[in-house]
């Protein structure tokens, strides 16, 4: 026997349930799918089990995509304070952290509990366990085949995320699903993602492991100043995740460890008030002196400050304030909270969500070539393309 329903989500993460609840507020049937044995499971270990779910500030430029003004128009219909309200609807308590992220105070379940109860709410059917084998389409359906059953129903949504993070369940089922109907898919990559040391490097900086630091990371015309981690594999930290998006294989990347200060012109201040101090300890003040040595030669560092030539100051400020690496590459998938590329947005309708040449059939959230900045971003892509989708599905 062929079930049918009307709108079929093919998961149950984030842009998925949002969808579903939208879809079925319409009077629509709606039926989500998932492989895995839990609704939400990347809403669950996200923000530290916290759940960065938006963030007070969402703007294009907080995205990357090849179609840059795609993610306007979701922007523009279902907010973050669209977002906001329905939390604070359901009474969860969240609070503000730097750069205007918003997290639930106690567990990110508060938020799939959230949308689970309005998924029940408006009658959504969610089966887990289930992967999808096949999907075909005739002139006004799709026909899809699980292990135990099969399916019809009038609109498709894929909603499966990208590759990020594969023991969530991560797959590239969404892209395969995309190509059988002839679409096309922008290069993928690990986002927001640390950074691995050259092998030579590796060694170097391998005692400076676990120290965090405030630094401007930049490639390309991109930069980014927020904390960098120093790791036993590389580096991490919010500002070496933001920067990795960008970030191309083989590029170097330009670290300044005292982005708030003009070291050249505090070296000169220094000697011109004959400020009777080494180096060292001058530096010392801003900088551990176990990180020191390993950007500059222990004979400058043992130099007065009194000593120094102009050519000398110019050098440190170049080691300290334009110290040039160039990442091994990146931890990969493994590690990544974010998947950059995805499902070609040009083929993809910025108000229906609805595939340009393929009527019926939808693709929200990760999947699509758009990915957001650390700080609630990718969280706030997930509803606005969701919720929107849920008007037309």
């Amino acid at each position: 026997m062929i079930k049918v329903t009307d709108v079929i989500i093919i998961g149950a993460g984030a842009s998925g349930l949002m969808c579903a609840i939208e879809a079925a507020k319409r009077g629509r049937s709606v039926l989500v799918l998932d492989h895995a044995n839990k609704a939400g499971k990347k809403i669950l270990m996200s923000g530290g089990g916290r759940c960065n779910f938006t963030n007070y500030t969402v703007e294009a430029e907080n995205y990357l995509s090849e179609n840059a003004h795609f993610c306007k128009s979701a922007f523009s219909r279902f907010t973050q304070w669209d977002f906001i309200a329905m939390v604070q609807e359901h009474e969860i308590p969240y609070h503000e952290r730097e750069h205007g992220q918003l997290f639930c105070n106690e567990t990110a379940r508060d938020v799939l509990n959230m949308l689970l109860d309005e998924c029940h709410k408006a009658g959504v059917k969610i089966q887990l366990k289930t992967a999808v084998k096949s999907v075909k389409k005739s002139t006004d359906q799709f026909s899809l085949q699980t292990e135990t059953e099969s399916l019809k129903c009038s609109s498709l949504v894929i909603a499966t995320g990208g590759l990020s993070i594969p023991k969530m369940g991560a797959t590239p089922f969404g892209y395969k699903i995309a190509e059988q109907f002839g679409l096309a898919i922008t290069a993928t990559k690990a986002g927001l993602v640390p950074f691995t040391w050259q092998e030579q490097d590796k060694s170097k900086f391998a005692a400076l492991s676990g120290l965090a630091l405030a630094a401007r990371v930049s490639t390309g015309k991109h930069s980014f100043t927020e904390n960098l981690l120093f790791t036993h594999r590389g580096i991490s930290g919010p500002v070496v995740l933001q920067i990795s998006s960008y970030w191309q294989e083989g590029a170097t990347v330009d670290i300044d460890l005292l982005p708030e200060m003009d070291l050249r012109q505090a070296l000169l201040d220094a000697q011109a008030t004959k400020l009777k101090l080494k180096l060292r300890n001058y530096l010392s003040q801003f900088l551990t002196k176990k990180l020191l040595p390993l950007l500059v030669e222990e004979q400058l560092l043992d130099l007065f400050l009194s000593d120094l030539s102009y050519k000398q100051i110019d050098l440190i400020t170049e080691r300290l304030q334009h110290w040039q690496i160039k990442p091994n590459g990146t931890e990969g998938y493994r590690t990544a909270e974010a998947t950059v590329g995805g499902v070609d947005c040009h083929a993809i309708s910025s108000k229906t969500f609805e595939a340009n040449q393929v009527q019926g059939l939808y693709f929200i959230g990760e999947v699509l070539d758009v990915t957001g900045w650390l700080g609630g971003y990718n969280f706030q892509w997930a509803w606005s393309s969701g919720w929107c989708a849920g008007q037309y599905v």
